[in-house]
């Protein structure tokens, strides 16, 4: 059952000084922050996330599509709804070790991602892109991954600029199932 809001701001015990503000809190962001499902090391066999996922079904790993050398899956911790990363199955760090091969469906299936999101839900742009290295602000800097995050016209409203907060009006899952349904053939 939701709070009824009111205009007097609500005293929380131990969230600070009160400051007339109303919180939405985010806990789930706090596996991510804690490394919750990071390698502990470098190699495939350190807990790659993105070296286990291919073996779990669709669903429960929230894979998009397979393609011969890279898949396309949500990203857990996403900026966006709809938030993807084109995965390579090989585990290399750098886009320097990718094959012609993989290069190729890289792009490709990055190309259909963006189709695949304009068709399911309308995105007027894209961030596209990859963050090489740990100093360049790679979660997992061991396995290469590129990021296909959707963008609206306003999508940056005050939530994540005051709030430091992103608002998903879906769970991954369903948003899973939409964008494989709109995913081109």
């Amino acid at each position: 059952m939701l709070a009824v809001m009111s205009s007097e701001p609500e005293q929380q015990i131990g969230v600070g000084t009160p400051d007339a503000f109303q919180r939405l809190w985010t806990p789930h962001r706090m596996a991510y922050i804690q490394g919750e499902g990071k390698p502990t090391g470098p190699g495939a066999d350190d807990g790659c996330p993105f070296c286990s996922i291919p073996a779990k079904s669709d669903e429960d790993g929230l894979v998009i599509t397979r393609g011969e050398t890279v898949y396309a899956v949500l990203n857990l911790y996403p900026y966006n709804g709809g938030h993807l990363l084109v995965v390579p199955y090989r585990h290399v760090a750098d886009y320097t070790e990718l094959t012609d091969a993989e290069t190729a469906e890289l792009a490709t299936l990055t190309k259909r991602a963006m189709a695949a999101i304009r068709t399911a839900s309308g995105a007027h742009g894209f961030n596209i892109g990859m963050n090489q290295g740990v100093a360049a602000g790679a979660g997992i800097a061991p396995h290469l991954h590129q990021h296909v995050v959707p963008r609206w016209g306003g999508d940056a409203n005050f939530m994540p600029v005051v709030g430091h907060t992103k608002v998903l009006p879906q769970l991954l899952a369903d948003t899973r199932r939409m964008l494989a349904d709109a995913w081109p053939k």
